[in-house]
């Protein structure tokens, strides 16, 4: 008879939760793998057992070489933010799952949640949770005991978005389970089993701010206004990066944080980093980001400084060079990736010829948009229009590898 090897979804009412079938193919197996919490479940099972703990490096090594027959417990579904994922791509599995935590958490509020966003925090940070959850009607949320219910009550408030309600579900068809609706301020406050989901579920119906934010809603630097990049060059700007929602994304010289505040909107499942060596504007463009709900991570330096603590990039906006620029852009170009692009603001005919001699040579195909733009303005009971400053907005894409 062929050996096998089974992952099997398990609740936290255990046994009583499977099919006889699953029990039968427990306790038939020679090796019985799960969390300290599952195994208890089967005190009667004499064979070997293996606790899984830790890194899965280990145990996955073992689990290639074994020639018995192996079950797999893990909670709920094993293909939802579960083990399944990870091991089916190295092991010849078999999988049979269970309700997953947010299917049961639903059935609980009563809820339908075909049209729920679903985030995990389980063993993750919560930075980028604003824009990524901003808008959404309905959001299940997978904890952990850092990112509790508590901290998402606080952070959601951090960003003004009151206009959730919440509903924990605790230890969920353990002995201790407890469900209850909140308000965000009820939620900060109360205490909660470390076993949970919250439900995020909209009171108050709140769009999304649509892309091309108008500039007076950004602070700025007094007196001196006008330091940010406008709302019509932010635009093809950012058409230009050909952003996708899971891009990451620098900002060079981010000043206000505008740019960087409408890519994070637009690569809300994505990451942005910014950098600005401008004390005063970094603190604008922080506040900026709580004002846009927005959640990346924006540093104080000059930029080729500091760019090694950022992930390589899809993207890369360079408002202003600051001087430097051959080593920048060496430096910026070595780092995106492949088929990536940069865009840089420029407002000099010498500093054009400068950035296009350094982005040819750095083997990058070139392109540039004049961009020319007036705004009318009433005079009287009539119209007069009123220049911007003219922009060259020049973009590099980066070669694909071969």
């Amino acid at each position: 008879m062929t050996n096998w090897m089974k992952m099997i979804g398990i609740g936290d009412n255990g046994p009583k939760g499977l099919l006889p079938q699953y029990i039968e193919w427990i306790y038939e197996s020679d090796v019985l793998v799960g969390g300290e919490r599952h195994l208890r479940f089967f005190q009667e099972f004499k064979k070997e057992k293996k606790v899984i703990k830790g890194g899965l490096s280990a145990l996955t090594a073992e689990l290639q070489q074994e020639t018995r027959n192996v079950v797999i417990l893990v909670s709920g579904d094993p293909l939802f933010y579960g083990l399944g994922s990870v091991l089916a791509k190295k092991l010849p599995l078999e999988i049979y799952p269970y309700i997953s935590s947010v299917q049961l958490a639903f059935s609980r509020m009563q809820e339908s949640w075909q049209d729920a966003y679903v985030v995990s925090l389980h063993g993750r940070s919560m930075k980028g949770l604003a824009q990524r959850i901003d808008g959404r009607k309905k959001v299940a949320v997978l904890t952990d005991e850092t990112n509790s219910p508590q901290a998402i009550a606080k952070y959601l408030k951090r960003f003004g978005m009151t206009e959730y309600d919440a509903f924990v579900a605790e230890n969920l068809q353990g002995e201790n389970e407890r469900c209850r609706f909140f308000t965000i301020d009820e939620m900060e406050q109360a205490s909660f089993f470390p076993l949970n989901v919250v439900i995020l579920k909209q009171r108050l119906l709140v769009e999304r701010t649509p892309i091309g934010i108008p500039d007076d809603a950004f602070l700025q630097r007094k007196p001196d206004k006008g330091l940010i990049t406008k709302k019509e060059i932010r635009t093809l700007c950012l058409q230009e990066l050909g952003l996708k929602k899971n891009s990451i994304v620098w900002d060079i010289g981010t000043c206000t944080g505008s740019v960087a505040i409408e890519a994070a909107k637009m690569a809300r499942e994505g990451a942005v980093y910014a950098i600005e060596k401008n004390e005063g504007d970094l603190k604008n463009c922080l506040e900026n980001q709580l004002k846009h709900r927005t959640d990346f991570v924006a540093v104080l330096g000059k930029a080729p400084d500091r760019l090694d603590e950022f992930p390589d990039p899809h993207a890369i906006f360079i408002g202003g060079s600051g001087g430097n620029m051959e080593y920048l852009l060496q430096t910026c170009i070595s780092r995106l990736q492949p088929g990536g692009r940069l865009v840089m603001n420029i407002a000099t005919i010498e500093n054009l010829t400068e950035a296009l001699q350094h982005l040819k040579t750095l083997g990058c195909e070139v392109s540039i948009i004049q961009a020319q733009i007036s705004k009318s303005k009433p005079i009287l009971n009539l119209t007069r229009f009123v220049p911007l400053n003219p922009v060259f907005i020049l973009t590099a894409k980066k070669g694909k590898e071969s």
